[in-house]
């Protein structure tokens, strides 16, 4: 075991990878000669050479066209975007080519090697197009697979998964706890099962779900929930596509209520298909309406941040809510 930020969990996954299968190469903006802006490529070009590890033209559409035609014939791409808020002109490509290749082609072909790395999310003071949590877009492709860790130890476990998985995946860090997540991760080789949910506490209460960097906030808001007798079970749900639907009806029938929580604007994000499929499953276990506490519908502010996030306090004053309703 080693002490490890996020960064560097990705980056020992990356290496893993790339020391185990000679066909996986990663590439993207600026990841080649000083390991991407955030540096979680760092080293890689110069253990595995130029053409494993290299930059690319500011061209996220080429990005993934290019990483598309590789995964095609057979190699293992890891296509860096730098902000998942520049994934939008390579939407097209990831929609239309990386998701239906495999059904196009009746089984020919397939784009299932490639993985998709992107930093996402506020928090940074990062404004208005480097803030953004685009996940929801892409939990609408079948064919795809989106997954958000939340700290190290799942930051490499969850990219070695995704990286071996035979389905394209889109593999979302929150850059807000790029150097802020600090824990014990193995330096050899482990993954962990996408597609699954991890109960982090169990609870009485109310269920409390959130992804990637919110699961922080969500463990704070618990706490400050427990304090007033609030018993509290918290679930990271992983994996947007698929999500573990058992996992938290499971959840929901014990306790009768949900709190679904994430940095992406309330309309139309994931939070809403969980809500609506939890009540299909759970209706006459509720005691109370599905709870959603998400970012505002705006663009993302740069001056007024902290009124956008859904911080651990409006989590609290929702958890009260839901279980006095």
């Amino acid at each position: 075991m080693a002490k490890m930020n996020m960064l560097q969990a990705v980056n020992s996954a990356l290496i893993s990878a790339m020391t185990k299968n000679e066909k996986v190469m990663v590439f993207g903006e600026d990841v080649g000669h000083f390991g991407g802006v955030f540096r979680a490529t760092s080293n890689l070009q110069e253990k595995f050479g130029k053409n494993r590890c290299f930059n690319t033209p500011l061209t996220e559409q080429g990005i993934i066209g290019f990483a598309n035609g590789l995964a095609a014939q057979g190699s293992v791409p890891v296509a860096e975007i730098q902000f998942a808020d520049y994934i939008f002109p390579a939407f097209d490509q990831i929609v239309n080519e990386t998701a239906k290749w495999r059904y196009r082609s009746g089984g020919q072909f397939s784009c299932g090697s490639l993985t998709i790395r992107t930093p996402y999310g506020g928090g940074i003071a990062g404004g208005l197009y480097h803030s953004q949590s685009p996940e929801a877009f892409f939990a609408h492709i079948p064919g795809m697979k989106v997954v958000i860790p939340r700290n190290p130890y799942q930051a490499k476990g969850l990219l070695l998964s995704a990286i071996q998985d035979d389905n394209p995946v889109l593999f979302m860090e929150p850059k807000r706890l790029y150097r802020a997540s600090v824990g014990e991760v193995p330096e050899d080789d482990y993954i962990i099962p996408l597609g699954k949910a991890e109960v982090l506490k169990q609870g009485s209460d109310i269920s409390l779900l959130a992804w990637g960097a919110q699961m922080e906030v969500l463990e704070k808001a618990a706490q400050m929930a427990e304090e007033q007798g609030i018993s509290c079970e918290i679930i990271d749900l992983r994996s947007i596509l698929p999500w573990d639907r058992d996992t938290v009806a499971t959840s929901v029938q014990k306790t009768g209520r949900l709190l679904i929580s994430h940095e992406a604007p309330l309309t139309g994000g994931f939070a809403s298909e969980i809500a609506a499929s939890i009540q299909e499953k759970c209706f006459l276990h509720l005691e109370s309406p599905i709870t959603r506490v998400c970012g505002l519908d705006t663009p993302y502010p740069l001056a007024h941040e902290k009124e956008y996030m859904p911080d651990h306090l409006k989590i609290f004053e929702a958890i009260k809510r839901c279980v006095h309703f």
